[in-house]
């Protein structure tokens, strides 16, 4: 048994042991025992003294060490509330609202203007307050702007499945038009911090630039739809009219009013009716019910009538959000133009059957009678060659046998005629197959340089008894022509540039021109006037300058001409007076290879098909630029028109879309030519494809045109133009 209760305190365990200390000396001062058992008390007593004093020492650093803990925890205590205070005032200087929840979900901490915006929703708020109340609490705030496909339900259970993210940013509506931005993220301790913005202002800034856009975009489409040559209307996925442009109001004679927005479109067709009629196989009632689909429409096309004779194309789509778009093009004069050729050939080929029977029995006459002549020329032909051949015979032995000059030239010039006799006995007869149509020909590969090597050793004795240098450089091509006919035009050449030629020199060669060969046969002979060169290719035609030297027949050039048309090569003839002639002939290069006899390939390469383009017209002839516009929208490509290059410039940034091509006028209204035009559209849209059109044909239009790079176009443009400029635009398309 303890004297000394420990939980008691020091001063009272002192107090105690002082007073056993005083008994103890009592009784052994006042004990009759004997003197060694007082001195053990005694002792006892001193024992007892040390285990109190150091049980007091004890106590005494317990106590110290107490102490000290409690000084420490009243520190710890003093910042904790310091770090509280200013963590609250940190909150507190927070521009947004801010909150936090711990790991339990149940808020902690929040400052003054946490849902300060939603001041129902602030005065229910405490700490301690579950996360779900605090969603309950806004979902059912009065101040919160609900959209009207949602409830406050489903907003709740939206709200409450972000909260499920560990991090969200999303924008709350409230009441008259204000918006709070609420930003969410999950803390390491699982806790949640939540930030509140106002973002009222940045909202409302940004719907007024998005109204803003929104109306530029609509100028622009009404720029665009005002600028188009169709009248356009656009109707909504309820039927109903949302706008048009001013060719609409053109074609229908009548402006649209406004009441006619959002009008049914089955009452805009029952308003139209006594002005539109349709023409063709579809009806009111088959566009009525294409409007009644709801989605998956085919494109529909017919024509309609107005009241005045105009006849307009129609073309009906849908729109990707199941609304539709009509279209109106104003073809009567298409119309008007088809019915009068119609009309016209309808006329033409009763004239024609009447004049082609009239001329059939003409025509058949003539041919028996060509056909009599030309068997009588070669009957006679061949009846004459026999002794024409045994006169030669004789006057060639004459010539041997004879020892006197005077006969010997007399029998010279006897063979000569003879010769020139038989000469002209071939071509007539010649010239009788090919007028016949009785001349057989195969178009093969003809190596060029082997015919013309083999020609110039042929005229060479000819050309060295006149003194003449004739000389030939080939070229190593191959080109499909009759070997025979070709060889009979060249020989003919040669022949007539040996014979007339007042030089020294003729020269046989060939170029190559784009996928053709050019053989050449140039003299240095008298020259032809231009007047001459029609001429000299019809039968017996001998030009004055020429008869001089009297073995002319005026047959040669004629075959030439005839040979050449039949085997479909280009004859061609470039001369001046003093200074010589060049005849020459163009036949097809052939591309393969004179092996294992071999054909060339004769099958055209494939035209590659055009894309879609949008090309911008500037063309001040409003008939020219129609019938421009109606070719190349035939070819897939939109047109826009322009008449003015000012207007062309304020189109492009009206639109906001650089066209793929621009087809510019030359000379223009506005002061403006096509190529001032074009620096301004390089100037702005960089290199965008661009070709001139123009009648004018001056070299300084043509030089100006090199210089700045631009394809130039001479009208009257054709169909197969336009085409290749379409062409360049897909391929330029394909490049990038």
């Amino acid at each position: 048994m303890d004297l000394i209760d420990p939980r008691d305190s020091l001063e009272k365990q002192n107090e105690k042991l002082l007073r056993i200390t005083r008994s103890l000396m009592r009784r052994v001062e006042q004990a009759p025992d004997q003197a060694g058992m007082a001195y053990a008390q005694f002792e006892r007593a001193a024992l007892l003294e040390e285990q109190v004093r150091q049980r007091t020492n004890d106590l005494e650093r317990a106590l110290d060490l107490l102490h000290q803990s409690n000084a420490r925890l009243e520190l710890a205590n003093t910042e904790a509330r310091e770090a509280r205070e200013n963590l609250a005032q940190a909150v507190e200087t927070i521009d947004e609202g801010f909150a936090m929840f711990d790991d339990d979900d149940r808020l902690v901490m929040y400052n003054s203007r946490f849902c300060q915006d939603l001041p129902d929703v602030r005065l229910q708020l405490r700490q301690g307050t579950d996360f779900t109340e605090y969603v309950r609490l806004i979902s059912d705030s009065a101040h919160l702007a609900v959209d009207e496909e949602e409830t406050r339900e489903s907003w709740r259970t939206k709200r409450l499945r972000l909260h499920e993210k560990p991090h969200a940013v999303f924008n709350i509506r409230l009441e008259r038009n204000r918006w709070i931005q609420v930003s969410e993220h999950r803390t390491e301790t699982s806790g949640t911090v939540v930030l509140q913005t106002d973002v009222t202002q940045i909202m409302r800034l940004e719907r007024r630039e998005r109204a803003k856009l929104i109306e530029q975009q609509a100028l622009m489409l009404r720029g665009t739809l005002d600028h188009l040559y169709q009248g356009v209307c656009i109707f909504d996925a309820q039927g109903c009219l949302v706008g048009w442009n001013q060719r609409m109001e053109h074609l229908l004679n009548r402006p649209l009013e406004e009441k006619f927005r959002e009008m049914p479109f089955g009452d805009l067709l029952e308003l139209l009716e006594p002005i539109l009629a349709f023409s063709g196989p579809t009806t009111q009632q088959d566009l009525r019910n294409w409007s009644d689909i709801s989605a998956g429409r085919a494109p529909l096309r017919f024509e309609v009538v107005r009241k005045d004779g105009a006849i307009f194309d129609v073309f009906v789509q849908e729109m990707p959000d199941t609304g539709f778009v009509i279209s109106f093009s104003d073809v009567t004069q298409e119309r008007h133009t088809s019915n009068a050729l119609r009309n016209l050939n309808e006329t033409l080929e009763r004239r024609v059957e009447e004049r082609t029977t009239a001329l059939g029995e003409a025509l058949e006459d003539a041919r028996r009678a060509n056909a009599s002549k030309n068997r009588f020329v070669a009957a006679v032909g061949h009846d004459l060659m026999q002794p024409l051949s045994a006169a030669k015979l004789f006057a060639a032995s004459l010539e041997d046998r004879t020892t006197n000059e005077t006969d010997r030239q007399i029998a010279v010039k006897t063979i000569s005629a003879l010769t020139n006799a038989e000469a002209l006995i071939d071509a007539l007869m010649d010239i009788s197959k090919l007028d016949l149509g009785l001349a057989s020909y195969e178009l093969t590969p003809v190596r060029l340089d082997t015919l013309m090597m083999s020609l110039v050793s042929e005229f060479a004795p000819m050309a060295a008894e006149k003194g003449i240098v004739l000389r030939a450089v080939p070229v190593a091509a191959v080109v499909i022509s009759d070997r025979v006919y070709l060889r009979r035009i060249l020989q003919n050449l040669l022949s007539n540039a040996l014979r007339y030629t007042t030089g020294t020199k003729v020269l046989v060669g060939a170029r190559r021109i784009g996928d053709q060969m050019r053989v050449d046969v140039i003299d240095q002979g008298p020259g032809l006037s231009e007047a001459d060169q029609q001429l000299i290719f019809q039968e017996f035609k001998q030009l004055p300058t020429n008869t001089a030297h009297g073995d002319g027949l005026g047959l040669g050039l004629a075959i030439v001409e005839r040979a050449s048309r039949m085997l479909g090569h280009g004859l061609q003839l470039a001369s001046t007076l003093g200074k010589g002639s060049r005849f020459s002939i163009c036949a097809d290069v052939w591309e393969g290879h004179l092996t294992d006899g071999s054909e060339p390939d004769d099958h055209p390469a494939p035209v590659p098909p055009l894309q879609s383009h949008v090309v911008m017209l500037v063309e001040n002839d409003p008939d020219l630029a129609h019938s421009i516009s109606l070719i190349l929208t035939a070819f897939g490509s939109d047109v826009v028109h322009a008449s003015s290059g000012e207007e062309a410039l304020e189109l492009v940034q009206e639109m906001g879309v650089v066209p793929d091509g621009f087809l510019l006028d030359y000379q223009l209204s506005d002061g403006m030519n096509g190529l001032d035009l074009a620096q301004a559209l390089r100037k702005a849209y960089g290199d965008v494809p661009i070709q001139i059109i123009s009648a004018n044909r001056s070299d300084h239009l043509t030089d100006t045109c090199v210089q700045m790079n631009l394809p130039l176009c001479r009208k009257p443009i054709t169909r197969e133009e336009l085409r290749a400029f379409l062409g360049r635009l897909t391929d330029r398309t394909r490049q990038f």
